[in-house]
């Protein structure tokens, strides 16, 4: 069994002196996890030391071939954490899909465990803030050829972080995407690959000029079926019960998408996992039997849609306002994750 190492940085940073301006995934910790591969070692060298910069030779493979996978998951005040073994499933998971070697997801996850103890104190307090963590495994070996790299890099980051969106928890302005596409079938959308949310950054950056957060992406077939937002999976009450695509292989597992529908379940709500089409939603906005629409992920949480644009058409949600049942599913969630509320679901852990 690999040996956790354990470096102290003896230059502490200064941390922010409000919780107000955190912003998002700009400030790190003092503290860095990174374990090595090897073709002839395995995987090794694991230690918690301090956060510096990678050396690496221009020709790493993952400069050239994307070969590079990620998660994403937090730390609450009281050293809580959400479901973490979930996000080392998806993982491994990631990793199987992209050729990296599989780890010891029960070593990692207590070494993600050690390395929050050991930078505990930059955890934020505030209301909407949380410590992000970002697992992170890229392809190292310096030969230009398109194979599946022997040596890697795992590392965890660390960087405190309030609201996702610059407007906190109201609601956002979607733009439905119907040109270009996130995923196909067949592809890499259910996985965390990088090469994804770099292919999503040419239309989500027009929809950012647009004025609007988000870019919602349609199936790549068809072009009329909902998928998911750049960031988040997408959830639709309609005439009091919910509807959200389903998992056939071009949308993410989201670990909140999951955990919405269990909490949306365990109220009597009927929850559907079935193709939408954006037509349809029209029509339902329109008839008014659209009554709420709201974004699951780990940055976000569980974000309020007050309006969505698809061609030249306006969808108002709620009169862009925030629904009654995703506030209820807002607080839920949120509750259980600071610890506020029972978590009868066993989805939380205290370090």
């Amino acid at each position: 069994m690999e040996q956790l190492e354990i470096k102290l940085s003896k230059h502490l940073k200064e941390k922010p002196k409000s919780e107000n301006e955190l912003g998002f995934g700009h400030i790190f910790t003092d503290h860095m996890f990174l374990m090595e591969h090897s073709a002839e070692k395995g995987w090794h060298n694991a230690v918690v030391k301090p956060f510096e910069d990678f050396t690496l030779s221009p020709a790493a493979a993952v400069f050239h071939y994307a070969q590079t996978i990620f998660e994403g998951l937090k730390a609450y005040p009281g050293l809580r954490m959400f479901r973490p073994w979930d996000n080392m499933a998806r993982l491994q998971n990631s990793a199987r899909r992209m050729c990296i070697p599989e780890f010891d997801e029960k070593f990692v996850l207590e070494a993600m465990y050690e390395l929050v103890r050991v930078d505990k104190d930059w955890i934020p307090k505030m209301e909407g803030t949380s410590l992000y963590i970002r697992p992170t495994i890229m392809a190292v070996d310096p030969f230009l050829g398109v194979h599946a790299s022997s040596s890697y890099y795992f590392f965890i980051i660390l960087s405190p972080s309030g609201f996702y969106y610059a407007d906190g928890v109201k609601p956002i302005k979607i733009f439905v995407e119907d040109t270009y596409v996130r995923a196909v079938i067949g592809g890499v959308g259910h996985i965390k690959a990088g090469g994804n949310y770099a292919a999503s950054i040419y239309a989500g950056d027009a929809a950012t000029a647009k004025g609007y957060a988000q870019v919602l992406w349609l199936d790549a077939h068809e072009h009329r079926f909902v998928e998911e937002v750049g960031s988040m999976n997408i959830m639709f009450k309609i005439n009091g019960e919910l509807y959200t695509p389903p998992l056939r292989g071009s949308v993410l597992p989201g670990i909140t998408r999951d955990s919405t529908i269990r909490l949306a379940k365990d109220r009597g709500i009927t929850v559907h996992e079935e193709p939408i089409a954006i037509d349809e939603l029209y029509k339902a906005s329109l008839d008014g039997s659209l009554e709420e629409v709201f974004g699951t992920g780990t940055a976000a949480v569980i974000s309020s849609v007050g309006e969505l644009t698809w061609k030249d058409k306006k969808i108002v949600v709620n009169g862009g306002k925030m629904g009654q049942l995703t506030q209820e599913l807002y607080d839920e969630l949120t509750g259980i994750q600071y610890g506020k509320r029972p978590d009868k679901f066993g989805w939380t852990v205290q370090l």
